[in-house]
């Protein structure tokens, strides 16, 4: 009795696991399981922002903010003037880097599309545009860095069981509490496995 069940947990988890290396994307968040225990990434919720299985991944932290005002960082832009929204740390990979991320009605010239109305802004006469129009910090956060990974690298941390997949949304990425974020996302998860797990019995 032991033994079977046994088995077919281990079926289960390993099925889970395939499944859910299957599910990575553009537009999905990664959230850290609680066992993470690198410092860069524990209790960090990643959107990713591109995603290849022959190029690897880049994703950015979305629950890090600093205390630093995006008026600080970008004190030679004037378009920044005033702005008292803080800057966030889109993760451990080139943090001289600046990546930003805006939910907007219609897609911005040269912006990238990476799910619903969220678009990611890679260049500076486009984030200089994006100031200028007095955008809402509710729809507009900038990142200092970001998390990258190697091809198979990503696919790899899944399948040992060190992030958890879900599909993206708007009011997560751009939510008023980060620091809220991580917790609730991960008592979602840890939730539908569970109900997972008792349904397969």
């Amino acid at each position: 009795m032991v033994a079977r069940f046994f088995a077919a947990f281990l079926l289960f988890t390993c099925a889970a696991a395939f499944a859910q290396t299957d599910d990575l994307a553009v537009g999905k968040f990664l959230v850290a399981s609680r066992d993470l225990g690198d410092p860069n990434f524990a209790q960090t919720v990643i959107l990713l922002v591109r995603y290849t299985e022959e190029q690897g991944a880049v994703g950015l932290v979305v629950n890090r903010a600093t205390d630093v005002s995006i008026s600080r960082v970008f004190q030679e832009l004037k378009e920044a003037k005033g702005r008292t929204d803080p800057v966030y740390v889109g993760g451990p990979v080139e943090l001289n880097s600046v990546l930003a991320l805006l939910k907007a009605s219609t897609k911005p010239d040269n912006a990238t599309r990476v799910f619903g109305d969220v678009y990611l802004l890679s260049n500076k006469d486009l984030l200089r545009t994006t100031l200028a129009s007095g955008v809402e910090a509710s729809a507009f956060h900038a990142y200092v860095g970001y998390a990258g990974w190697t091809a198979g690298q990503l696919q790899h941390e899944v399948e040992l069981g060190a992030w958890h997949i879900m599909a993206a949304d708007a009011a997560t990425v751009f939510h008023v509490d980060p620091d809220s974020v991580w917790p609730r996302l991960i008592r979602r998860t840890e939730t539908q496995i569970a109900r997972m797990r008792i349904a397969s019995r």
